[in-house]
């Protein structure tokens, strides 16, 4: 079941299933969202319990290993509703056997999302509902289409950062982290947009300085998308396709050399019994940009 949220002459669709937001429009009917094409069949996905992937897909834990495929099951589960009204709504999604089969924890997750001022934020929060540390990595995947006015060329685009970003960047092999850094793309605050930049897959960056991006050309329109609570980011596009991903991450896919327990893998979170986590995006979309 799918929910619409509007205000402002800013509209979004929400989903029950993955809790996906699925379109994103300005009062003119300008889609910033992905519509989930051929070359990549989603638009949103919500990252939960890991971002990216882990060595073998094994999550160990207790002495056993369970089967966790890339980016965890929230995308794929459908999450129950909490609220549902004109400029906002609410889901959620709890451990139940089918996620322990895989997951052995107990938890609660929760997207909210709300319009108001113009922009849209999405809040992301994980629950510790058990009685031992709940081990978590969570983020968001949106898709935005690149160009985001028909007409306009891909390589106008680019990403102004709120600072710069000399920080090096990290890149991936068959979906796990490579030890070396490598250099950033990125020149003083401003990545020149060219999908050369992805074909080795996505760039990661773990040290980003910004909480800000600014997404543009100068014909415009442009989207601000702004992020708390969260540590990395990741940008990404699929060959051959006209999206590209950013997303604020908790956490990164597990080293190549890392096949340890799930606590002790790095970037994870340890959520205390009874206590939560929350992050927030918020996406803003600007009319025109000089």
């Amino acid at each position: 079941m799918d929910h619409v949220i509007s205000h402002g002459g800013l509209a979004a669709l929400v989903r029950a299933q993955g809790a996906e937001l699925r379109s994103l429009r300005d009062r003119e009917g300008t889609e910033y969202i992905w519509q989930a094409g051929p070359e990549w069949a989603r638009s949103a996905p919500t990252l939960f319990p890991i971002v990216g992937r882990l060595k073998d897909d094994l999550l160990h834990h207790g002495g056993q290993s369970y089967r966790l495929t890339q980016h965890g099951f929230a995308r794929d589960r459908l999450f129950s509703w909490l609220e549902r009204s004109a400029e906002s709504c609410r889901l959620s999604l709890c451990d139940d056997a089918g996620t322990r089969a895989v997951y052995p924890f107990a938890f609660r997750l929760e997207l909210a999302y709300a319009i108001r001022d113009g922009a849209l934020t999405m809040t992301l929060t994980v629950v510790n509902t058990g009685i031992e540390p709940l081990p978590a990595s969570f983020g968001a995947h949106p898709a935005f289409n690149w160009p985001l006015r028909p007409g306009v060329p891909p390589e106008d685009y680019t990403l102004t950062f709120a600072q710069e970003e000399p920080a090096p960047i990290r890149r991936l092999s068959a979906g796990l982290l490579r030890p070396e850094p490598f250099p950033s793309p990125v020149e003083g605050r401003v990545l020149t947009l060219r999908e050369d930049l992805f074909e080795a897959d996505a760039i990661i960056m773990d040290q980003v300085a910004s909480r800000s991006v600014r997404f543009s050309a100068p014909a415009g329109p442009g989207l601000d998308i702004a992020w708390d609570g969260f540590r990395e980011l990741g940008l990404w596009t699929k060959t051959g396709a006209r999206f590209l991903c950013i997303e604020p991450w908790l956490g990164m896919a597990s080293p190549v050399d890392f096949d340890g327990p799930f606590v002790e893998k790095p970037g994870v979170a340890l959520i205390p019994p009874g206590e939560s986590l929350s992050a927030s995006m918020r996406i803003k979309v600007i009319p025109g940009v000089d």
